[in-house]
């Protein structure tokens, strides 16, 4: 099958490109850099706000996955007119380009920081529960503005499978790790702050947790996102096990320690995280997380030194 994947040099697309390979798929990669490109993938340096362009792209494709936007919630925060034009206009421009060039699925990628907009454990029937894909949603509950924006993504692709019968898949992301991730995420920024000898800082109190999920196994999950069992369908992609931020501390200090740690204010409008269940992957991808949170701490430290990073060459300790 020929797909391609917007973001498909980056730190999940190119993973997702990676895998798709392995499996037999023929790709083209649509980013604006060729950071992380597999040699064995076409690209196609397009930004996807251009439609002409976009369209052009994906003729002879069948099937898009959509990962391009912008995903650190500092830069959202910071840049809110950006944020929209990447997040909401990027995904109508792929959803449009995917229309013209007849494409049989879009598969859109979303987060589970929408379930912080879910109804509240009171509210719903039996009290406090795993939440599915079918939880309701209160918009006055979207909170951050990346929220908003995932939010807005989904419902575009909803209204284009109402309005134009395009078919679609939305892939909730858990909080996802590993190699190539961006230094600003927390497992990065933990691991190389211990390789470089510097003090680990904790924003609040350290017992906000999540549901981390790794890269690798999150691309498997594209690849079986391909099956028609998927099609018109929305799955939580969540780690098998909740981690705090203390837990994440804890772990790089036994893998890479001794550290010390220091704590400065909480973030405005975190997502404090829900209890989610991945369960409709499980049932209809045969999909669940293989891989456990020291395993895929571990691999990203070995990945950070042979990529040599700032201060990667200082010695492991523990086990």
């Amino acid at each position: 099958m020929r797909v391609a994947v917007t973001g498909g040099c980056g730190f999940i697309g190119s993973h997702v490109v990676d895998r798709l390979i392995t499996a037999g798929h023929e790709v083209l990669a649509v980013d604006t850099t060729d950071k992380y490109l597999n040699a064995d993938a076409e690209h196609s340096r397009i930004d996807i706000l251009d439609l002409t362009a976009l369209t052009s792209a994906l003729d002879g494709c069948e099937v898009v996955f959509h990962l391009a936007a912008m995903a650190d919630v500092e830069q959202v925060a910071a840049d809110p007119v950006r944020a929209v034009r990447m997040n909401i206009d990027g995904t109508e421009a792929v959803l449009e380009a995917s229309r013209r060039s007849g494409l049989s699925r879009t598969v859109l990628a979303s987060t589970v920081w929408v379930y912080g907009a879910a109804l509240t454990d009171d509210q719903l029937d039996g009290g406090a529960q795993e939440l599915d894909e079918h939880v309701p949603i209160e918009l006055e509950r979207s909170g951050h503005l990346y929220v908003a924006t995932k939010l807005a993504a989904e419902m575009l692709v909803h209204s284009h499978r109402e309005l134009y019968g395009q078919h679609f898949t939305i892939l909730r992301y858990g909080i996802p790790y590993g190699p190539r991730m961006r230094d600003e995420l927390v497992v990065a920024r933990f691991v190389q702050a211990a390789l470089a000898g510097r003090p680990i800082t904790i924003a609040g109190d350290g017992r906000q947790s999540r549901n981390f999920v790794y890269v690798e196994d999150l691309a498997d999950a594209h690849v079986r996102a391909l099956s028609p069992a998927a099609e018109d369908q929305t799955f939580a992609l969540e780690g098998s096990t909740a981690v705090s931020v203390r837990d994440i501390a804890d772990t790089v200090d036994r893998l890479l320690g001794p550290v010390s740690i220091s704590h400065i204010e909480a973030r405005a409008a975190d997502y404090d995280g829900r209890r989610i269940s991945a369960a409709q992957a499980k049932r209809l991808l045969g999909w669940s997380p293989k891989t456990t949170f020291t395993d895929g701490v571990r691999r990203y430290a070995d990945w950070y030194r042979d990529e040599g990073g700032p201060g990667a060459g200082r010695a492991a300790g523990g086990s």
